[in-house]
């Protein structure tokens, strides 16, 4: 993120706020206030993220220089109050008074996300099932690639419920597993659990749709039935 790249203080940002930055879907930056006199120059900026959740983050930027024709400087925090006592520390001339521009923040249109992401570990979470899936026919490696770039993810249950076949009493679940990847992009693994093995054990097959997942679940049923 060019903001944090640029900031000098962008490691005393709290940790919570740069973990709900991973999951941001648009930015919208705008001019909040500038001040420029004999060479010195302060503008503060309004930048705001729509988040996976749904929620906005916003922080705010400080650019300025400390003497006529030097390199800017830029400086980034968490609420506005942070932000104008940072200001009022600067050397600048006090006859000509700032001029502030009307706050309009207008995010770039974006799909709604289906699914309510929580980020925890999300790559990691993508790269532990695929592991455990026993199908030959699991995901192939450019979907893993894609889910290497997961920051958040969620899991819900489609389908669940022992079934008896004959003698055996079976098990069958299927579970959405719906990854928020960085570019905004939303993908599904869909993990099907059950027990239709000769020996009863619990097996974890995956696949990249949910008619796949199903079709297997029905073929499995099949091969047990009387």
């Amino acid at each position: 993120m060019r903001l944090l790249g640029r900031a000098l203080n962008s490691f005393e940002l709290p940790d919570e706020t740069l973990r709900r930055l991973d999951c941001a879907l648009a930015h919208d930056g705008s001019l909040h206030s500038a001040h420029h006199s004999a060479g010195l120059h302060r503008e503060t900026y309004r930048h705001t993220w729509l988040l996976a959740d749904g929620s906005a983050l916003t922080l705010w930027e400080l650019v300025h220089n400390t003497a006529p024709g030097s390199e800017p400087q830029h400086e980034v925090y968490v609420d506005e109050e942070e932000l104008r006592a940072a200001g009022s520390r600067l050397a600048l001339p006090p006859d000509t008074p700032d001029f502030e521009l009307p706050v309009q923040v207008q995010l770039s249109p974006v799909p709604t996300p289906r699914h309510a992401y929580v980020p925890d570990a999300s790559a990691d979470h993508a790269r532990r099932l695929l592991r455990r899936a026993e199908n030959a026919d699991r995901p192939d490696a450019d979907l893993a690639d894609r889910l290497s770039t997961a920051c958040g993810h969620q899991i819900s249950q489609a389908f669940g419920g022992p079934g008896r076949t004959g003698r055996a009493r079976i098990g069958f679940s299927l579970y959405e597993h719906a990854f928020l990847l960085r570019d905004g992009a939303e993908v599904s693994l869909w993990e099907v659990e059950h027990t239709a093995t000769p020996d009863g054990r619990h097996m974890c097959e995956v696949y990249a749709s949910e008619d796949t997942a199903r079709r297997a679940m029905e073929r499995r049923a099949a091969q047990v039935s009387p």
